[in-house]
């Protein structure tokens, strides 16, 4: 049996993934410190997790702030030590961030768009993640109850995106490769020291950023059924979590095709948020 976590922080709390995550942790003893953007929507999940017992905390926050997130994580820990911190926080290139679709802007605009996917996706992991790791790493190793004893667990919402440059969304994959990356290397580099790091590579979950894929999306999967499973198997703390398994290994094994082989084929592909 594994113990729970009981603090915990998530990003992007506001909708989608991250607001179905901390529905899920809601429960009595259990206390959330939820970040958005969208102060109306960051409220209705922070109520949802009062409904449902959890002591809920709702910061307006933004990921790209270095400073502020320092001072906020430093802050939520104070309270009761972070056991996980999630850096769900993300955008694509288009959707409800005002932003529009790479491909359909001049190269002054796009260059814009891909700067800010990257200092959202990209600087805003880093925002989060290295604040948590300073605050986990000075904490004394806990006695072990459940078998290995842990400081903390780190979370980075990755995508199956990230196996492959997508011409559709070159800055968008581009940003969850370097999360997969680099979650990944750090995993290696902290299980020693009791911090568990685990990069989560979802396939299409039914969210705002998604609703405007103007393409198929195979096996898409309701936001809370992708909490479940995410909760579910980050009680294990797997270096890396990906589903679904088809999906999983149909990204893998897109990677290790040749590029002069697949381009011509994912050229010819819809832009992520291009609409409809």
């Amino acid at each position: 049996m594994r113990a729970e976590p009981k603090s915990i922080l998530i990003t992007g709390a506001s909708s989608g993934i991250g607001a179905a995550l901390a529905a899920a942790y809601a429960r009595p003893g259990v206390t959330l410190h939820l970040g958005g953007r969208d102060r109306g929507r960051l409220g209705l999940s922070v109520d949802r997790c009062r409904v449902l017992g959890a002591t809920a905390i709702g910061t307006i926050m933004d990921v790209r702030d270095r400073e502020g997130m320092a001072r906020w994580l430093a802050g939520a820990d104070a309270r009761a030590p972070l056991d996980l911190v999630v850096a769900n926080a993300g955008i694509s290139a288009g959707g409800d961030q005002g932003v529009a679709t790479e491909s359909h802007l001049n190269p002054e605009d796009a260059s814009e768009t891909t700067r800010l996917v990257f200092a959202t996706n990209v600087d805003g992991v880093a925002n989060t993640v290295l604040p948590a790791l300073e605050l986990m790493r000075v904490r004394p190793l806990p006695p072990a109850r459940f078998g290995r004893a842990w400081r903390g667990q780190i979370a980075i919402m990755s995508s199956l995106a990230g196996f492959r440059g997508m011409p559709g969304a070159p800055a968008y994959s581009a940003s969850k490769a370097a999360e997969k990356a680099w979650g990944e290397a750090l995993s290696a580099r902290l299980d020693d020291e009791g911090i568990a790091v685990t990069v989560i590579l979802p396939g299409f979950v039914a969210t705002p950023m998604t609703e405007r894929n103007p393409f198929p999306m195979p096996m898409l999967m309701p936001a809370e059924e992708a909490a479940r499973i995410i909760k579910r198997r980050l009680a294990r703390r797997p270096a890396r979590l990906a589903f679904p398994f088809p999906m999983y290994w149909g990204a893998w094994f897109l990677s290790l095709l040749p590029p002069g082989l697949i381009d011509p084929v994912l050229a010819a592909l819809p832009d992520k948020s291009a609409k409809g």
